[in-house]
């Protein structure tokens, strides 16, 4: 199982790596992360920079929204390359999030969309190796095989 700091590490250094495999742990641990910083971003723009009577907001506000829009920006391609590694992980092709994405776009059946999402992050990986790579959780697993 990969640590909250480890799994933020790993999202961010391992930003455009759309090969191997991803760890469930890995892909929650990043998912709670992004949520804390939006929380937080949020909770500052409002909080700082509204005036919720008159329904203006400041500079500060602003600012903080455009840093949380930023943020939301720098993280699509490493958001995109995690759940490729999740799909991998359950030893499906990659190209099904494209399927989910172009989904999306679609009435009614982007609620579904969401929910595969949300079930193909939750499925437990291949024990062992698969074709995407070795088992994140044990990588030494098909290693003793070899020199039978």
């Amino acid at each position: 199982m990969v640590s909250f700091p480890d799994a933020v590490k790993m999202f961010f250094s391992r930003y455009v790596d759309f090969q191997g495999r991803s760890q469930r742990s890995e892909y929650w641990w990043v998912a709670l992360f992004n949520v804390i910083v939006f929380g937080v971003l949020a909770v500052l723009a409002f909080g700082l920079g509204g005036n919720f009577e008159t329904g203006e907001m400041n500079p500060l506000g602003m600012i903080f929204f455009a840093v949380m829009g930023l943020y939301a920006l720098a993280i699509i391609i490493p958001s995109i390359a995690l759940f490729i590694r999740r799909l991998h992980d359950i030893n499906q092709t990659g190209w099904i999030y494209l399927g989910l994405v172009i989904a999306g776009f679609i009435p009614f059946i982007n609620f579904l969309a969401s929910i595969a999402q949300i079930v193909i992050a939750c499925i437990p990986g291949t024990v062992g190796p698969n074709k995407y790579g070795p088992d994140p959780k044990n990588p030494t697993a098909g290693a003793a095989d070899t020199f039978v």
